[in-house]
């Protein structure tokens, strides 16, 4: 059973800063790209961040130079630390991965629950 687990989130003002976390655990045979979604109230899931397990980065653009993406590979851990928020940032973040859980041939792709982060004044 591989499981993922964000944590962090919460009320911001516009301009603050959050912090997410996302840990990976389980059976876990190979960990390869991790990365953060959004989605917003009535709206569709979008991608916010990916980062490989070399640690090259992407982000969206409309977080681009704002958020920053970073892992921890010996703990399976990702962070995303958000700053200068906007209220449009409001929505639930989740976490995703790419994993080759033990026994398996390939990688599939996993979620977590999410985390809520509201920015608002």
């Amino acid at each position: 059973q591989v499981q993922l687990v964000e944590s962090g989130g919460g009320l911001a003002q516009p301009g603050e800063s959050l912090r997410l976390s996302c840990t990976a655990s389980g059976s876990i045979s190979h960990l390869s790209g991790m990365a953060w979604y959004r989605q917003a109230p009535g709206k569709e899931r979008e991608f916010v961040a990916w980062i490989y397990a070399h640690s090259t980065a992407e982000y969206a653009e409309t977080v681009q130079g704002r958020f920053i993406i970073s892992r921890n590979n010996d703990k399976n851990l990702i962070d995303i630390q958000m700053n200068s928020l906007k209220p449009e940032d409001t929505g639930v973040y989740i976490c995703h991965a790419r994993i080759r859980a033990r026994g398996a041939l390939n990688h599939g792709d996993y979620w977590g629950q999410g985390t809520q982060v509201t920015v608002s004044s």
